[in-house]
């Protein structure tokens, strides 16, 4: 079995192709007008546009037109887990690669409002990936300052996936052309990875593989601009009696450095805001390990994370439609030798 630090020693891929960053999530929810008074009333994100089914949403920097999509259905789900590549002849790579995966490929002409062509794959563990790089572009409202509401959310960031496949998952992922930046794995002959942190722009991360059953959607991660706006979501969630919503935090990751919070909207998806992680751009970035009996490695307080934010996440949709099925973990980072996980 290769160890997680030879997993991450190993080169990565430069693929002919170039994926710019994580950019967009649609989230199937219940009941629209209730996801649109968390997201737009409570947690203070732009909506970009509104159709008969869908709500399209961004936050208050981007100049792209949308990058969270809610879209009303009877079960809520993950559909579409988005990425935007360089250029547009980008995706006919992209396309080309997944064929020779036999992966199914699917292609889409202007699949939302202000998009224009799309390649759709479902990746060898089931993840609902989709490329694109056109997007209209609109106004940045940074220094709106006078409209801002919420914590403000300015960005998407991340996506996080929970994977009972890491290391295959991981490979995948390099393949990309996806560098590591930080990983958790466990001490001794048996090194096994529990975490892993991996990116296309030179922050910490746009994709983060959570071991656990899977697959599923972990949580969408919201960038915010200082510390303060984290917890001045969690006084406005508490003032308007949402304070439920908040599952763990406000804290800080030992993990990215980031400061964060996880929210559960009303389908129970889970939201992260998060800031204050750091650059990775320089070509010789060596990833950081981390041990999974260190207390400090989700935590950076060590403040143990509930069991919810090991046990629960988004399904997700198949190629056909349907929720696809998940298996169990060989590995979960609470049955470690730490008192204090977190």
């Amino acid at each position: 079995m290769t160890s997680a630090t030879e997993l991450v020693s190993a080169p990565t891929a430069t693929p002919p192709y170039d994926i710019v960053r994580a950019a967009l999530a649609e989230l199937r929810v219940t009941d629209l007008a209730a996801s649109e008074h968390f997201y737009v009333d409570l947690l203070g994100m732009v909506a970009a546009e509104r159709t008969s089914d869908a709500l399209y949403l961004r936050g208050w920097e981007e100049r792209a037109h949308h990058s969270l999509i809610l879209r009303q259905s009877a079960t809520p789900a993950a559909a579409r887990l988005g990425f935007r590549v360089r250029a547009e002849a980008h995706l006919d790579l992209l396309a080309r690669d997944f064929d020779a995966r036999q992966l199914p490929v699917d292609w889409v002409q202007g699949p939302d409002p202000g998009m224009g062509r799309a390649v759709r794959v479902w990746d060898p563990f089931g993840y609902p990936l989709e490329f694109f790089h056109e997007m209209a572009q609109v106004q940045t409202q940074l220094q709106r300052f006078d409209l801002h509401r919420g914590a403000p959310i300015l960005r998407f960031d991340h996506l996080n996936l929970h994977t009972p496949r890491i290391v295959e998952a991981f490979r995948f992922w390099s393949e990309l052309g996806f560098r590591c930046s930080e990983y958790i794995s466990t001490d001794g002959g048996d090194e096994r990875m529990t975490g892993a942190w991996l990116l296309r722009k030179p922050s910490v991360h746009d994709v983060a593989l959570t071991v656990g059953r899977g697959p599923r959607l972990h949580h969408t991660a919201f960038w915010v601009g200082e510390p303060a706006g984290v917890l001045r979501a969690c006084d406005q969630l508490a003032a308007a009696g949402a304070s439920t919503a908040i599952e763990r935090g406000p804290g800080r990751h030992g993990v990215s450095n980031a400061f964060f919070v996880y929210l559960r909207d009303p389908d129970g998806h889970r939201v992260e805001l998060y800031s204050c992680d750091y650059y990775t751009g320089d070509p010789d970035l060596k990833p950081l390990r981390w041990s999974v009996n260190d207390p400090r490695c989700r935590t950076f307080w060590g403040t143990r994370a509930p069991d919810s934010w090991y046990d629960e996440s988004t399904s997700i949709l198949g190629h056909d439609g349907e929720i696809v099925p998940t298996d169990e973990a060989g590995v979960d980072e609470r049955d470690q030798h730490s008192e204090v996980m977190a």
